[in-house]
C-alpha cells in the first residue's frame, strides 16, 4: 500500500493552496476517477484514477482503494493493465479481473482471479484471443463462476480481433440500405455481442470450462441483433442473474430499420442456452404504448424480478423513460409500470437489497437526483429525491442498505459519498476539489442560478451562473453565454472535460448557461416542445435570458459578451448570427453545428431528424421546418466575428457543415477562423487536441471581449 489519504473534508481542506483560476492544462491533466465499486460486505471500494502528463503526452492509470469505514484512501494497484474488476468468489475480498493484454500479445485479454487484499496471489485463469470487455460475474451454487463480456463478433458468432483479422486488398465498402455509418464509424459486417463463459472450481483456483457462448449474433430479420447498442452502449445493456442461470440483453428491434426507429427490446436467454433460445421480454404489443427505446435491464438481488426503462415513442430518443418491472420467469413476465405518471425521465437504476425499492437517478431542475421508488408504486406516485446537487456517474446499494454514489459537480470532478435510503444522512468520503491541486479553491461559491420568464412557455426557465475566481460583485466581467447541445439534454451541475464552465469563467468571464426549451428535467412537455421549433422557442428563450442578465446582473458586462455552443448549440450560434441576438455579442463560436438544414439527412440517426423537424424530408418549401429554420436563409445579416470548429470523424453532423459555414463567412468578409481535427468526432477527446481547442477558442473570444491585450485574434 502506498500513501494513505484521509478523504474527510476537515483534513484535506487545509492541505491545498488556493489557486486563482483553473486552467485548461490543469483541468485536462487532473485525475479522472472512475465509479467506486464496493466489495460485498461494504468494507472498501475500488476505483481507477487516470492522470495525464502533457510533457510526456501520456496517460497513466492506477487503482485506488477507499476504506468505507475510515475514509482512508490508498493505492491498490499501479498495474494499468488491470482494466476491470468484479467481486466474485468464496470471500468478500475475492475478485475476478481482466488484464488488457495476454501472454500471446495477439490483441486479446487475460482473466485472473485473486484476493483483493493480496494481488500477488493472482492466478491466470484464461487467455482469450479477443479484446473482451464489460465483465460481469457471479458465483453459482456449485462454487463455479459464470461471467459475461462483450466484443465485436463475426456473422458466424465468433469473436472479432482486429489484430488477427485478414486484411482485404481493397478498402471498398458497399451498402444496400441506409445506416452506412454511425457516430464516428462506418458500419461493417461485425456487430457487438454478449458472450458468456464458465469458470469451473478447481481446488483453490478455477479453470475455463469450454468456450464462450455468443447469445446475440444470428438473431436477424430486417436487421440483426447487436448488444451493447452502439455507439454508447456498454455493460449496462445486459445483466446476469445472481445465481448465474439467466442472461438478459438489450438490442435494437430487429424487425425495424436501424436508422428510422428507436425501438429496442430486452431478450432473456438461459445462461447455458444459445441465441436460438432467446425470447423478447418486451416486444411491441405486450405493454400498452411501450414501443420505443429500452434501457438498463437489471435483476433484483434475489433474481426473481427484472427492472428496466422504456420509452413510448418509437421515433423519439428523448421521450420519457418509464420504469417497468417484470418477473424473471419468461413464462410469467407480468410486466408492470412503476410510478408511470412521474414527469421525470430516469436513466440509472439499482435494486434495494430486499427487492422492495428501486433507486433511480433522473434529471431534475438542473441536477440529476437519486430517488427511491417502491416497486408497488401506483401510477400517480411522486418520488422524493434523497440527493440534491451533482450528477451521478454510478451508484451501488451497500450491504448496510445505504447507497454509494459516485458523482461530479461543476466544482468537483468526482465526489464519493454514501446516503441513507431515506436521505436523512450522508457520509462524504471524497471530494476532488479538496484533493486535486488543479481544482483547489473550487466550490459551491462559484455557482448560482436564476429563473426567468419567456414568451415560449408558461414555466420559468432556469440558468446557471458560474463566477470567475476572486469574483467581486462590485466589479464587472464580460459575458460568456453558452448554449447546450441536444437540443434535448441540458446544462447540469456536473463536471465536464469538454465544456467546463469553470474553465471558461476563469478566463475572466461570468458564464451564463441557460436551459431553454428542449432541456430535460423540467417536465416532458418542456422537452417535447422543441419538435418543429428549433428556430423560435429556444431562440426566444435565449433572448429573454440575455435580457434578464442585462437588466438584473450589474456585474455582467453584456457589451463585451461572447456566445458559444456545440451541436444544437452550434446550430443556434449559426441561427443567431443572422438574427438580432447575434448583434449583441462581440464574437461567436460554433462547434459542430448545422449550417444548412436542407442537408439534415446527411446525418445517420434519421429518427432524430424526423422527430425534431416534425416530419420526414420530402420536398421542402417555405412551410417546411427544414426550410423555415435554415440558418443560411439569413446569410445577408451575418457580421459578428465567428470561430468554427468541425472534425472529420463527426458523422452526426458531417464536417461539410463546418466548411460551408467557414466558406460563407470568408466570402462575406466576416472575421472568421476554422479549426479542424482529422481524428476527432462530434467531441474533441484527445487531451492534446483539447488543449489546442481551448487555446484557439480562448484566443478568439478573449480578443473580442477585450480580456486579452493581443493585437489580433489570429
Amino acid at each position: 500500500m502506498k500513501s494513505v489519504i484521509h478523504a474527510m473534508m476537515i483534513v484535506t481542506s487545509a492541505v491545498l493552496p488556493i489557486v486563482n483560476a483553473i486552467t485548461p492544462e490543469g483541468m485536462l491533466a487532473a485525475p479522472r476517477r472512475g465509479v467506486a465499486l464496493a466489495n460485498p460486505s461494504g468494507d472498501f471500494a475500488l476505483y481507477t484514477s487516470t492522470n495525464y502528463s502533457f510533457d510526456e503526452s501520456e496517460a497513466t492509470t492506477l487503482w485506488e482503494q477507499l476504506d468505507l469505514n475510515t475514509g482512508d484512501i490508498s493505492t491498490w494497484s499501479t498495474d494499468s493493465n488491470i482494466s476491470e474488476v468484479v467481486f466474485v468468489g468464496p470471500s468478500n475480498t475475492s475478485i475476478l479481473y481482466i488484464n488488457a493484454t495476454n501472454e500471446e500479445g495477439d490483441g486479446g485479454i487475460s482473466l485472473y482471479t485473486a484476493d483483493a487484499t493480496d494481488l500477488s496471489s493472482a492466478n491466470l485463469i484464461a487467455s482469450l484471443p479477443v479484446p473482451f470487455t464489460g465483465l460481469k460475474a457471479t458465483s453459482t451454487k456449485s462454487g463455479d463462476i459464470h461471467f459475461l463480456v462483450y466484443a465485436l463478433a463475426y456473422s458466424n458468432g465468433t469473436g472479432y480481433n482486429e489484430d488477427l483479422a485478414e486484411i482485404s486488398p481493397s478498402t471498398a465498402r458497399i451498402y444496400t440500405s441506409i445506416y452506412v455509418r454511425h457516430w464516428d464509424t462506418y458500419l461493417t459486417p461485425q456487430r457487438y455481442a454478449v458472450f458468456g463463459g464458465a469458470l469451473a472450481k478447481s481446488g483453490d483456483s478455477y479453470a475455463l470450462d469450454g468456450g464462450l457462448t455468443n447469445y446475440v449474433t444470428g438473431k436477424c430479420n430486417v436487421t440483426c441483433a447487436e448488444s451493447p447498442v452502439q455507439p454508447f452502449g456498454d455493460s449496462g445493456d445486459y445483466d446476469l442473474s445472481p445465481d448465474g442461470s439467466q442472461v438478459v440483453f438489450l438490442t435494437k428491434n430487429v424487425d425495424l430499420p436501424l436508422a428510422n426507429f428507436t425501438s429496442s427490446q430486452i431478450y432473456s436467454v438461459p445462461f447455458d442456452g444459445t441465441v436460438n433460445d432467446s425470447i423478447p421480454i418486451n416486444p411491441i404489443g405486450v405493454t400498452t404504448g411501450a414501443e420505443g427505446a429500452s434501457a438498463s435491464p437489471r435483476f433484483s438481488k434475489d433474481g426473481s424480478k427484472i427492472a428496466y426503462f422504456q420509452m413510448n415513442g418509437i421515433y423519439y430518443e428523448s421521450d420519457r423513460n418509464i420504469i417497468y418491472v417484470a418477473n424473471a420467469d419468461p413464462e410469467n413476465l407480468n410486466i408492470t409500470s412503476i410510478a408511470g405518471e412521474w414527469d421525470r425521465s430516469p436513466d440509472v437504476l439499482a435494486w434495494s437489497n430486499d427487492g422492495q425499492t428501486l433507486y433511480v437517478a433522473a434529471p431534475d431542475l438542473g441536477r440529476e437526483r437519486v430517488f427511491p421508488v417502491p416497486v408497488d408504486a401506483a401510477a400517480n406516485y411522486k418520488p422524493t429525491n434523497i440527493t440534491n446537487e451533482g450528477v451521478p456517474a454510478g451508484m451501488q446499494v451497500l450491504a448496510n442498505d445505504h447507497i454509494l454514489v459516485s458523482d461530479s459537480k461543476i466544482w468537483s470532478s468526482r465526489d464519493i459519498y454514501a446516503v441513507s435510503p431515506d436521505g436523512a444522512s450522508t457520509k462524504v468520503y471524497f471530494q476532488a476539489n479538496l484533493v486535486d491541486p488543479a481544482l483547489s479553491g473550487l466550490g459551491p461559491k462559484d455557482v448560482s442560478e436564476f429563473y426567468f420568464s419567456s414568451n415560449s412557455t408558461e414555466i420559468d426557465i432556469q440558468s446557471w451562473i458560474i463566477y470567475p475566481s476572486n469574483f467581486s460583485p462590485e466589479k464587472t466581467y464580460p459575458l460568456a453565454f453558452l448554449v447546450h447541445g441536444g437540443p434535448q439534454g441540458g446544462y447540469y451541475n456536473s463536471w465536464s472535460t469538454r465544456w467546463n464552465y469553470k474553465v471558461w469563467s476563469d478566463q475572466g468571464y461570468v458564464v451564463i448557461a441557460p436551459n431553454p426549451t428542449a432541456s430535460s428535467g423540467w417536465g416532458q412537455n418542456f422537452t417535447d416542445a422543441i419538435a418543429g421549433h428549433w428556430g423560435d422557442y429556444p431562440y426566444w428563450d435565449l433572448v429573454h435570458a440575455w435580457d434578464y442578465v442585462d437588466t438584473n446582473l450589474p456585474y455582467v458586462d453584456t457589451a463585451r459578451g461572447i456566445a458559444a455552443g456545440a451541436s444544437f448549440g452550434g446550430y443556434m450560434m449559426n441561427w443567431i448570427q443572422g438574427h438580432p441576438l447575434g448583434r449583441r455579442f462581440n464574437a461567436l463560436v460554433t462547434h459542430d453545428g448545422v449550417t444548412n438544414s436542407l442537408e439534415d439527412y446527411a446525418t445517420e440517426e434519421l429518427w432524430f431528424i424526423n422527430h425534431d423537424e416534425a416530419g420526414t424530408f420530402t420536398s421542402p418549401n417555405e412551410t417546411s421546418t427544414y426550410y423555415q429554420w435554415n440558418p443560411i436563409l439569413y446569410y445577408e445579416n451575418w457580421q459578428t466575428p465567428h470561430f468554427v470548429v468541425h472534425s472529420d470523424l463527426d458523422y452526426r453532423l458531417p464536417v461539410s457543415e463546418g466548411i460551408l459555414l467557414f466558406n460563407l463567412l470568408q466570402v462575406k468578409g466576416v472575421p472568421s477562423k476554422f479549426l479542424n481535427f482529422p481524428d476527432e468526432n462530434h467531441w474533441v477527446l484527445d487531451r492534446q487536441n483539447s488543449l489546442v481547442w481551448h487555446t484557439e477558442i480562448y484566443k478568439w473570444i478573449n480578443y473580442y471581449s477585450g480580456i486579452s491585450n493581443a493585437s489580433s485574434p489570429f
